[in-house]
C-alpha cells in the first residue's frame, strides 16, 4: 500500500468517524426524550421497544409490518380452535376462527372478536390467547374475524365482512348452540372502533341483535389524526403518523372534517341513543385516551349504560405486548369480568382471562 492510498484510507477513516459522531449527538437528545418518556410508563409495562420510533408513514413500510406480523402463533390446544369460511352474500366469504370449549353448555352467549391493526394490519392469529381465555373461562363461543385491510379494501369492506360473520352468528345461532339474545361484538384498537362501528349500524338496521360491546382502547376517531397536540399521548407503538396513515389508508382518502359517510368513524355519529351497553377500556398515554374517553361520555348522556376504566401509565397495546405483567392480567381480567356481566354471566375469577 503506497503512502498516498494510506493517507486516503485514514481520511476516510476520519471522516466516517466524525460523521458516527455527529449521527449520535444528533440522536443523542432523541433518546434523551425518549428516556424521559419511558419514565412515564409504569415500570411493569416497560419494555426496550419502547425506545424504537417505529411508525407506518408509508406503504413500504407497511409492507415491512406485515412480513414481521407473519411470525407463527401457537395455537390453543385447551380449547377446540375451528376455522371456516362464511357467506357474505356478492362480496367474498368471510374467514372466522371460533374458539370454545369442548363441554361448552348449549345455547351459550357468544363473542365477535374483531382484532387490532389500524385497519391495515393483523389476523385472528393475534388475538389467540384473549380468546382462547374468554372461551374457557367464560364458557362462550368466541368467533374471530378474518376480516380484508386497507388500504387495499377501504371503508366499507372490513365493516361489510365483520357485519358478515354477524350475521351468519345470529342466523346460525341455534345449530352452533348459541342464544341469540347474548350475542357480544369487540375489539382491541382498529377493531374496537368497527366493532362500535357495528353496533351502531346493527342497531340502524334493526338487527342483527347485539347485547354487549366490548371495546378495548377502541380506534373511533379520525380527527384525532388531524391533531398535532396529543399531550405527550402516542409516543409509544402507535403513533400519530402511523394513524394518520392509517385512516387514510381506511377511508380511502386523506381523513378530513367534512366525512359524511355513516359508519366510516364511530366517534362521528351523533345518535347514540339505543346502543347495546359497553365497557371501554384505556390507558392514558394512549393516543386514543381523548377519543375513547369522550366516546364513553357521550354513550352515558345518550342514556346507554357504559363502564370507562382508564389505566394509569398505560399505552397502546401494552397487554399484549407485555402479558405477563400484573397491570396487563388486571386490565384483561376487567374486560373479562365487564363481558361476563354483559352477557349475564357469574364474573370471572380475576387473572384468569
Amino acid at each position: 500500500m503506497t503512502t498516498t492510498q494510506r493517507g486516503r484510507r485514514r481520511r476516510r477513516g476520519i471522516a466516517l468517524g466524525l460523521g458516527a459522531v455527529a449521527a449520535g449527538l444528533a440522536v443523542w437528545p432523541r433518546l434523551a426524550r425518549r428516556r424521559v418518556a419511558v419514565e412515564r410508563v409504569v415500570p411493569g409495562l416497560r419494555n426496550p421497544v419502547l425506545y424504537l420510533p417505529l411508525s407506518i408513514r408509508g406503504d413500504g413500510a407497511l409492507g415491512v409490518m406485515r412480513l414481521l406480523g407473519r411470525v407463527p402463533v401457537p395455537v390453543p390446544t385447551d380449547v377446540e380452535v375451528d376455522t371456516r369460511l362464511v357467506p357474505a352474500g356478492e362480496a367474498p366469504d368471510v374467514g372466522i376462527v371460533t374458539y370454545e370449549r369442548a363441554d361448552r353448555s348449549r345455547p351459550s352467549g357468544a363473542l365477535l372478536w374483531i382484532h387490532g391493526g389500524g385497519f391495515v394490519l393483523g389476523t385472528p392469529a393475534q388475538g389467540h390467547e384473549l380468546c382462547r381465555g374468554l372461551a374457557r373461562e367464560l364458557d362462550i363461543l368466541v368467533v374471530s374475524v378474518d376480516y380484508r385491510l386497507a388500504p387495499e379494501h377501504p371503508f366499507p369492506d372490513g365493516l361489510d365482512d365483520c357485519l358478515a360473520a354477524l350475521r351468519w352468528l345470529g342466523d346460525q345461532a341455534a345449530s352452533i348452540g348459541v342464544d341469540p339474545q347474548r350475542i357480544a361484538v369487540g375489539g382491541d384498537s382498529a377493531g374496537g372502533g368497527l366493532a362500535a362501528a357495528l353496533s351502531q349500524r346493527a342497531r340502524d338496521a334493526g338487527g342483527p341483535s347485539i347485547c354487549f360491546q366490548l371495546l378495548e382502547y377502541p380506534m373511533l376517531d379520525d380527527r384525532t389524526s388531524l391533531r398535532t397536540d396529543h399531550a405527550g399521548r402516542g409516543t409509544f407503538v402507535w403513533t400519530p403518523a402511523s394513524n394518520r396513515y392509517a385512516w387514510a389508508a381506511y377511508l380511502g382518502r386523506p381523513p378530513g372534517h367534512d366525512e359524511q359517510r355513516p359508519y366510516a368513524a364511530a366517534a362521528r355519529t351523533r345518535d347514540l341513543q339505543g346502543l347495546p351497553p359497553a365497557w371501554i377500556g384505556v390507558g392514558d398515554l394512549d393516543l386514543f385516551y381523548d377519543e375513547d374517553v369522550d366516546y364513553a361520555e357521550r354513550l352515558q348522556r345518550a342514556g346507554v349504560a357504559c363502564e370507562l376504566h382508564v389505566e394509569p401509565g398505560m399505552y397502546h397495546g401494552a397487554d399484549s405486548i407485555m402479558t405477563r405483567a400484573p397491570i396487563s392480567r388486571s386490565f384483561r381480567s376487567r374486560m373479562s369480568a365487564a363481558l361476563s356481566a354483559g352477557l349475564g354471566l357469574p364474573a370471572a375469577a380475576p387473572g384468569q382471562a
